[in-house]
């Protein structure tokens, strides 16, 4: 698979992930010129964000836990050459189940949907990471 292709979908998650950050920060900074939330009660990250604000942030903050290992999946597979289209394939139901995540998270926010979303795209990974190994160990 070319480059390109292998990234491609890490690109399209980092930036999704920059998005939220942006949403994030405007969500705040509105929050507090609004007086909705007071200086003196965030500042030393005391959990005190309107629910809304909270929302998207815990959104934003769950973008660096599953997807960490994403991250390293590919970092590792790309240069032992093990990026192949079965990787690329999933990495893209991964990105996509993390839209759908996120989706939910920033709009309903239903539990039981979210929880499917979360763990569609942690099995995802988890195929992924399994596949990767196997063709490390058997020198597939």
């Amino acid at each position: 698979m070319s480059l390109q292709m292998v990234l491609l979908p890490v690109f399209v998650l980092v930036g999704f992930t920059f998005g939220l950050l942006v949403w994030m920060a405007g969500e705040r900074r509105r929050a507090l010129i609004s007086g909705e939330a007071k200086v003196r009660d965030i500042v030393l990250g005391q959990p005190n964000w309107p629910t809304r604000t909270t929302q998207i942030g815990n959104c934003y903050s769950n973008q660096f836990e599953l997807p960490l290992l994403f991250y390293i999946l590919i970092a590792l597979a790309l240069p032992l050459h093990h990026a192949d289209f079965f990787i690329v394939l999933m990495s893209w139901v991964f990105v996509v189940a993390r839209f759908a995540h996120a989706g939910i998270f920033v709009t309903s926010n239903d539990l039981r949907r979210r929880s499917l979303a979360w763990f569609a795209g942690a099995l995802v990974l988890f195929a992924m990471w399994l596949y990767f190994a196997l063709k490390i160990l058997l020198l597939i």
